[in-house]
């Protein structure tokens, strides 16, 4: 079988094909004839060496991914051969409180010291591994672990309901989910990008509001402008760095600021006047339990939503769907098929 590690160190340069004998199961385990995969910003972050410095290659990367089961072990009773199963990315964590007992970092494919999923066969255990509708491809369902469940949970945290107003940043794959979501529920979604194309897109999937931020730097008036003076009541903040302040003063008293990115920087600078004359919310959020996943597939399935798959590419262009991914021109997600 193929599978694509990180060879002599990181970068998307060291991306290496490799071939190895399929595994053996045994009880407990599931084998999973993996069928695609699909890339977020965690995973070029751990192939750059930004992640977990401490990895020793070889490696395999990327977190998320999807197929159909080959073969299960004597004891599996809730997967059989022929189901169509997402990975799991928080996979001790079935449901109720986050702990550190059920979060622990290195349980999580692809980014601690678990393989992740750019391998042809590949054996789990019942918590790594979630049916999925086969009314998804795999190339859809593979999008689901990180992306979906991120932009679910970032809608939910804020209590988001019909009218409510949400504010999105950029087009990437949490950002279209939520954006997907957010109109399922009900809610106007404004958006913001620099490039007037993906706007359009957005516009297409149901955006209310567009906002591009290099031509409008002053972005904040245009938000209360198209929310008659209140401000949104959710952000899906996705920038991090001094975007946070922003959003900040972009929300409405009493809001919900849910903060799942940090494409501008992990250190943001509040200013806790606002903070706290608006008793806005701000929520950190790590992904989501297995339950929440199952609950996000039945909205799926209810609302018919088709995850936004910019572009698709073979195993062995790896190296160039992780560049893709750096440059950040896609819109949507990336998937490297089998």
């Amino acid at each position: 079988m193929k599978s694509v590690v990180l060879k002599d160190g990181f970068g998307i340069d060291k991306l290496t094909i490799t071939h190895a004998p399929s595994p053996d199961i045994g009880p407990g385990m599931i084998l999973v004839r993996m069928k695609a995969v699909s890339l977020n910003y965690v995973d070029l972050l751990l192939v750059k060496g930004q992640l977990n410095p401490n990895i020793k290659p070889p490696f395999i990367p990327v977190s998320d991914g999807a197929g159909i089961i080959e073969e299960v072990g004597p004891d599996i009773k809730d997967f059989k051969p022929g189901d169509h199963v997402a990975t799991t990315y928080i996979p001790e964590w079935i449901d109720g409180r986050y702990t550190p007992e059920n979060s622990r970092f290195e349980t999580r494919p692809g980014s601690g010291t678990s393989p992740g999923q750019l391998v042809e066969y590949k054996v789990f255990r019942n918590n790594e591994l979630i049916k999925v509708p086969e009314s998804l491809s795999f190339a859809e369902s593979s999008t689901l672990p990180i992306a979906a469940l991120t932009a679910w949970n970032a809608l939910a945290y804020g209590k988001t309901k019909a009218g409510d107003t949400v504010l999105l940043h950029g087009t990437g794959g949490v950002s279209i989910f939520a954006l997907q979501f957010a109109k399922a529920m009900g809610a106007r979604i404004i958006i913001t990008s620099s490039d007037d194309k993906k706007l359009a897109k957005a516009r297409e999937l149901g955006a209310n509001y567009l906002i591009n931020y290099r031509q409008t730097p002053d972005w904040i008036s245009d938000v209360f402008a198209m929310t008659d003076g209140e401000g949104a009541d959710v952000v899906v903040e996705t920038v991090g760095g001094s975007n946070l302040n922003k959003s900040l003063e972009a929300l409405r008293l009493d809001g919900h600021i849910s903060v799942v990115g940090f494409l501008d920087g992990v250190q943001s600078p509040i200013n806790l006047i606002s903070l706290n004359l608006k008793r806005a919310k701000i929520n950190g959020l790590s992904v989501g339990s297995r339950q929440d996943f199952a609950d996000m597939l039945k909205a799926i399935s209810a609302n018919k939503i088709q995850p936004v798959i910019d572009r698709t590419f073979p195993l062995d262009q790896t190296a160039e769907a992780f560049s893709y991914l750096e440059s950040a021109r896609h819109f949507g997600k990336i998937v490297i098929e089998f």
